[in-house]
């Protein structure tokens, strides 16, 4: 196996390094080592801290990226990304997932684990990274009128193409295969034991990673995948498969979220007031469109929820923004004991 079978195009041999130095890709990261292969062998590595020191955790290697490499084994530096995926942790600290895939795919099952207000989280983010997001629904033999489903992701997920596949009967992966590039990086997103080892399996046609039965109950599996870990399918396909996250924060990707929801995106063009909170000012565009039913209640309020969370870590990355907040409630607060004030006197 050489690099260019990892996906090392002209983008990444363009960007140059050091003489002494090789080319190398990332394929697992663990708590004090990077797994990295080259064209010569796969080895771990450690990153030489003196070059990093001053940089923020986003800019230490993920999953998928290129780096430049010493002949000591030391990773020297990150080479540009093309996409990157990341998510903020409930410390509203950024945190990197993968990097320079060409898809990203969101797995969900057709049971428990389908819920809409995560797919749109999950499509917010995948829109931002920069790569093509495609919707997997599993454990479609289960199911007896997949149209449910169908007319369900049309009112959130504009555009994206969408798989009904089962990871036993292997029926579906026909189309996935057909539509995806060869020589393709994918990384996969999902909660936790939604079966996104098994779904690599079969799209690898062999038993890659072990996997767990999932509880009859409220049909979670086990979490059997530990750590972010990329694996070259025999077909070429290069995936990244990623833990199950308990925790998702969008953070501050606003191009994601004017994609996911476009649709009230292109209604509040339409507001009687450009500065409209599209919640209860004459004129709004987007509760016209709730209240003759055009606009989904349930769409609508994950929306609002995303925005407000969005602003809740851009004001707690910028201190200039959270004095304003503060600022902005010691006012109401201060119009607040006014008012009480002048009742009383009343």
């Amino acid at each position: 196996m050489t690099l260019k079978d990892y996906g090392f195009t002209d983008f990444f041999e363009k960007q140059e390094i050091s003489t002494e130095s090789i080319y190398g890709r990332v394929t697992a990261v663990f708590k004090d080592f990077y797994r990295v292969i080259t064209d010569e062998k796969e080895f771990l590595a450690t990153i030489k801290r003196g070059n990093f020191y001053e940089l923020s955790a986003t800019s230490l290697p993920a999953v998928g990226d290129f780096v430049e490499i010493s002949k000591d084994g030391q990773i020297l530096s990150v080479l540009t990304r093309k996409t990157v995926f990341s998510r903020m942790n409930k410390d509203s600290e950024e945190q990197l997932i993968a990097a320079n895939f060409d898809y990203a795919l969101i797995v969900m099952s057709l049971n428990h684990d389908f819920n809409l207000n995560r797919l749109e989280r999950y499509l917010t983010v995948a829109w931002d990274s920069g790569a093509t997001p495609i919707i997997i629904l599993t454990k479609a033999d289960l199911v007896e009128d997949l149209t449910v489903y169908t007319e369900q992701l049309e009112t959130v997920a504009y555009g994206v193409p969408a798989y009904y596949v089962d990871n036993l009967s292997h029926h579906g992966f026909e189309a996935l295969k057909r539509d995806l590039k060869p020589h393709s990086t994918l990384v996969l997103l999902g909660s936790s034991g939604v079966g996104k080892s098994s779904f690599i399996n079969s799209l690898a046609g062999v038993d890659l990673i072990k996997t767990a039965d999932i509880r009859a109950d409220d049909s979670k599996g086990k979490h059997t995948t530990t750590h972010r870990e990329m694996h070259l399918l025999n077909n070429g396909w290069i995936v990244i498969d990623t833990p199950g996250m308990r925790e998702f924060g969008v953070g501050i990707n606003h191009t994601g979220l004017e994609t996911t929801f476009s649709d009230i995106e292109e209604l509040a063009q339409h507001c009687r007031f450009r500065d409209c909170s599209h919640t209860k000012e004459p004129g709004c565009a987007v509760q016209t469109a709730i209240d003759d039913s055009s606009l989904s209640m349930q769409h609508y309020e994950n929306w609002l929820k995303l925005q407000r969370e969005m602003a809740y870590h851009e004001r707690k990355n910028s201190p200039a923004l959270a004095r304003q907040e503060r600022d902005r409630w010691k006012a109401i607060h201060k119009s607040l004991r006014t008012q009480l004030k002048t009742r009383s006197k009343k």
